[in-house]
């Protein structure tokens, strides 16, 4: 990338503190590969998505992946498609957008997420990586492994023991009263693969 994009850039400036912080005992035996996720096709998504499906899979590897919410900066044009009032408080009204995103995202399905940015025009700066991940998980190959039954009994039947994704964490910078307001939402998430 060229300077000015790479000083605009500040993804990996921001996470590596808190690496270094947990992982400082072992800091000398880890490797650290930024991978940087510009604009992508849906298709590149699911395309990037399989390639990385490996390397998510190994449990020796910790992937971080980096996203703002909604920031729009000062155009909220969340209940605004005319000159009505606002029914709910414009702060209200990024988190139902944001907190309807992160169900998507928990659900692992990368074409309602694409559907849902589509329909909302939610400004979700890591929507790429986020989908080169849904994509990565749904890659993943599935085995299926027998459960047991509440009783104690073990069933014949096969059910896949599924990733997961769960937000854990939602806060915004500043709760949005004015349409000249600005804010920008964070939430935090981890991925159980089982």
């Amino acid at each position: 990338m060229d300077q000015f994009d790479e000083e605009k850039e500040h993804s990996i400036e921001m996470h590596l503190p808190y690496i270094y912080k947990i992982l400082e005992k072992k800091i000398d035996s880890i490797k650290i590969v930024p991978v940087l996720v510009g604009s992508l096709s849906p298709s590149d998504e699911v395309l990037y998505g399989k390639l990385f499906s490996p390397y998510l899979a190994d449990p020796s590897n910790l992937f971080v992946i980096s996203s703002d919410f909604y920031s729009p900066g000062t155009s909220f044009n969340l209940n605004r498609k005319s000159n009505m009032p606002l029914t709910i408080p414009i702060h209200r009204s990024i988190e139902n957008l944001d907190r309807e995103g992160m169900t998507i995202i928990e659900r692992i399905n990368h074409k309602e997420f694409v559907s849902y940015l589509s329909k909302t025009r939610n400004t979700i700066c890591g929507r790429h990586p986020i989908g080169v991940l849904l994509c990565a998980i749904e890659a993943l190959p599935s085995e299926p492994e027998e459960i047991d039954v509440e009783d104690g009994t073990t069933s014949s039947a096969f059910d896949r023991i599924k990733p997961r994704i769960r937000f854990v964490h939602y806060a915004q910078s500043s709760r949005v009263t004015r349409e000249n307001d600005s804010s920008v939402s964070y939430a935090s998430a981890y991925v159980y693969l089982p």
